[in-house]
């Protein structure tokens, strides 16, 4: 965890002073919006300790999600959402045990207006996807799964605040594993200051109504963005404070690191 904690003051210092330039100054806001048409490739890394039977076990997760925009007609967006996680994993599922590969694939797609409603209300729903790409028995559900999702969001000055939620449930694949039934909610809220840098507070929920059981984690995460040469990205870092969660799942506080390429149009 002290590298981790390292990485993130790094980041956190190299933080620019100065404003990026007047044609950059919405992509933070833009990158606020789950939905918006910009194409980005982010990159997250989480890393939980205390996870296992014994709460010896640590999870790093890094998680590749290409964010594509599709325009359709005049006035709808179709927005790809991709979640591939890569998974490294000590002492669990038992003490002694190690697995590192991919796990299974989240795949989202959200039809959206290109315009806000009247109120100022951003949409869009669609169809999400689970498919079992783990190559590893243990980094996965061995299941296929779908079901809908759903985000709505509204941005006032530097202000962004909404919700995404999916629900997936699995209908084939290996049937000695347990069925795939789980509910996801984000509410999340960021700020942007003048400079691009964004403050950002959300939780990412899951129920799984197989074991009645809740994951709730609350984020708080820092983020900038800068350019390297002639590509704009954002970077940033935060902490995680695991409120509840299943048997052997994760516990107390994780880290987050992010590390954005942004291509607007």
């Amino acid at each position: 965890m002290k590298y981790f904690l390292a990485l993130t003051l790094l980041l956190a210092c190299s933080f620019p002073a100065a404003a990026v330039a007047q044609d950059e100054e919405n992509l933070a806001k833009q990158l606020a919006n789950p939905i918006a048409a910009l194409i980005s490739f982010p990159i997250q890394v989480n890393y939980d300790e205390d996870v296992g039977v014994d709460n010896e076990g640590s999870v790093l997760r890094i998680n590749v999600q290409p964010v594509i925009p599709f325009s359709i007609g005049q006035d709808w967006n179709l927005i790809s959402r991709t979640i591939l996680p890569v998974l490294n994993q000590d002492d669990i599922p038992i003490p002694g045990n190690s697995e590192f590969g991919l796990g299974d694939t989240v795949q989202s797609l959200f039809f959206s207006p290109k315009a806000p409603t009247a109120s100022g209300w951003i949409w869009g729903a669609g169809p999400v996807f689970l498919v079992p790409t783990a190559t590893d028995e243990t980094l996965g559900s061995e299941k296929w799964g779908l079901g809908p999702t759903a985000v709505a969001l509204k941005q006032t000055g530097p202000w962004t605040y909404g919700a995404l939620a999916n629900h997936i449930e699995s209908f084939a694949g290996t049937s000695r594993r347990a069925d795939v039934s789980a509910t996801f909610i984000q509410p999340f809220l960021t700020y942007v200051t003048p400079t691009q840098t964004t403050f950002a507070l959300n939780t990412e929920s899951t129920y799984d109504w197989e074991t009645n059981k809740w994951s709730v984690p609350i984020n708080f995460n820092v983020a900038q963005v800068m350019r390297f040469g002639n590509q704009l990205v954002q970077i940033g870092g935060g902490l995680r404070y695991w409120v509840t969660t299943p048997d052997a799942g994760p516990e107390d506080w994780g880290l987050r690191l992010n590390f954005v390429l942004l291509f607007p149009r």
